[in-house]
């Protein structure tokens, strides 16, 4: 239950919001490792070196761009003002641990490392959570919305460049595809705005600086 609809101190709350965030940079690659939803395929044996590193880049990218969506629900559920938006975002965020979960745990059996600017997404990440919720609800919500709405263009890209023969990681992706899609709904169902297309370009353009950068470190 979320900790905006039962009576926490301010103290119980602030303790929880630091393990948030040390549990986002810091969960363990098999904590979900039951549920990954590429747990039961057998890995590809045709897999060339290129063909490896091009999916090791991918899973690393997002793996970062969950600990952004990990760090922005975070900030904005401790700035929303309605307690059930902010019950909504903790929920969406449960969701984006797994996916968080899911792609450390694809890095570690393809033997690779996650993004060595995962702290800096994250702060850079829940600072724009927190501002996004002080604006409001609504706002907030459509800050989630849009973002949500790019993660999975995002997705599908990857699904189409990924190797056919890597069944692992296109399971992994195509689950967290329809996750995207369903928090984006429901960022709609709570009365999220829609953003003028100079923020949505803005925002693309902030997801691509990241994705390069994260494609080789």
């Amino acid at each position: 239950m979320s900790t905006y609809l039962r009576n926490y101190s301010l103290l119980d709350k602030t303790i929880s919001r630091i393990d948030q965030c040390i549990r986002t940079l810091l969960v363990p690659a098999n904590e979900f490792s039951a549920t990954h939803p590429g747990a039961h395929l057998e890995e590809s044996t045709a897999l060339s070196s290129t063909e490896k590193a091009k999916i090791t880049s991918f899973m690393r990218i997002n793996h970062s761009g969950e600990i952004c969506a990990q760090a922005l629900y975070i900030g904005q559920s401790w700035t929303a003002r309605d307690p059930h938006i902010a019950n909504a975002l903790e929920h969406a965020a449960t969701e984006e641990t797994m996916h968080l979960a899911w792609c450390a745990q694809r890095l570690k059996e393809l033997d690779a490392k996650t993004s060595y600017l995962n702290p800096l997404w994250f702060v850079g990440s829940l600072a724009i959570g927190i501002l996004a919720g002080l604006t409001g609800d609504k706002i907030s919500l459509g800050f989630l919305h849009e973002t949500e709405n790019q993660v999975v263009k995002h997705l599908d890209k990857h699904l189409q460049q990924l190797p056919t023969h890597d069944l692992k990681s296109r399971a992994i992706l195509e689950q967290m595809k329809i996750d995207e899609a369903s928090h984006a709904t429901l960022a709609l169902q709570q009365g999220a705005v829609h953003f003028p297309m100079w923020v949505k370009t803005t925002m693309q353009l902030t997801s691509k600086m990241m994705t390069t950068v994260t494609y080789y470190i």
